[in-house]
């Protein structure tokens, strides 16, 4: 029996030997482990941001072909308004002694001087748009009460708006609370949404297209449980002509455009500056019956919604 107590003594032992052994092994891996998980999330890190810069570098790429191919056209409308010009000129030096003909020649003339005027405008509107697109957003973030920020933006579009034979209707949740906000950027954004709503609206009833058959252009807030997080959506809804699958997909793509006058820059610039404030911009659309673009911003850390 003794040697069977030495026996398990020892087995004891050895057994108490590997249990420390295991511990100090696992103590020890401790750190190690948390050096390879920083280094590992430092890795994954400069990689996404090396996409994203990627993915920028892409975009630049093809935003710089659309603008040579958008500036080619003003440009070549200027020239042939000032080889025109020379010629008139040289039309008024010949017929100098004729009242009539002069005359007409200076009307020419200024219908070209208008021509040239509205090309170099165009060719202006394209460079800043292009600008604000491409160039670096510097965000001055503070929380910032949404509904007030609402009601600012669109008391200043509804003239716009009753021009165009539209109608605001705001409807705000009293729990919008506080958003952290570039206002002046954000502000941009949300008039950029309003402008394409009540052209399309407007355009839409021109041309006796299909659409929503109301005047109404809704501006919606609501405050939601998404993914774990609170949000703060806001809605911009047109009853105007809707679209279809196809154009929904290229809406955003830079340089596309479904009116004739645009630079096709207004929707991917509202895009950008939503995903700068860690938003998202979404958009549900039904042809003939209209569009609802839809911003999704974090509200601001500690706000319940309370407005009381």
């Amino acid at each position: 029996m003794r040697i069977g107590g030495i026996t398990l003594s020892s087995s004891l032992m050895n057994a108490s030997a590997l249990l420390i052994g295991f511990a100090i092994g696992v103590f020890a891996a401790i750190p190690a482990a948390w050096l390879w998980g920083r280094r590992t999330a430092r890795r994954v890190r400069h990689l996404e941001q090396q996409a994203r810069t990627n993915e920028r570098l892409v975009e630049l790429g093809t935003l710089t072909g659309g603008l040579a191919h958008e500036i080619k056209n003003p440009l070549s409308t200027v020239g042939l308004n000032i080889q025109l010009l020379q010629e008139d000129l040289s039309g008024l030096s010949n017929h100098a002694d004729s009242a009539g003909a002069v005359r007409e020649g200076v009307r020419r003339i200024g219908r070209r001087f208008e021509g040239l005027a509205h090309e170099t405008e165009r060719l202006r509107d394209i460079l800043e748009d292009f600008l604000r697109y491409a160039g670096r957003l510097e965000l001055e973030i503070a929380p910032t009460p949404m509904n007030p920020l609402l009601e600012e933006v669109t008391d200043f579009f509804e003239p716009q708006a009753r021009e165009a034979g539209v109608n605001v209707r705001r409807e705000l949740s009293p729990r919008a609370g506080n958003v952290p906000l570039d206002e002046s950027l954000f502000k941009q954004a949300l008039l950029n949404l309003l402008i394409n709503a009540v052209q399309a609206m407007a355009g839409a009833r021109e041309a006796n297209k299909p659409h929503g058959g109301a005047r109404d252009l809704i501006v919606r807030s609501e405050r939601r449980r998404l993914l774990g997080s609170d949000r703060l959506l806001v809605h911009v809804i047109d009853t105007g002509p809707g679209m279809d699958e196809p154009t929904i997909e290229r809406i955003f793509q830079p340089y596309f455009s479904t009116k004739r006058s645009g630079t096709g820059l207004g929707l991917p610039t509202t895009r950008r500056i939503i995903e700068e404030h860690a938003g998202f911009l979404d958009v549900h659309s039904e042809p003939g019956r209209g569009t609802d673009f839809v911003i999704s911003l974090p509200v601001d850390s500690g706000d319940d919604g309370n407005t009381d």
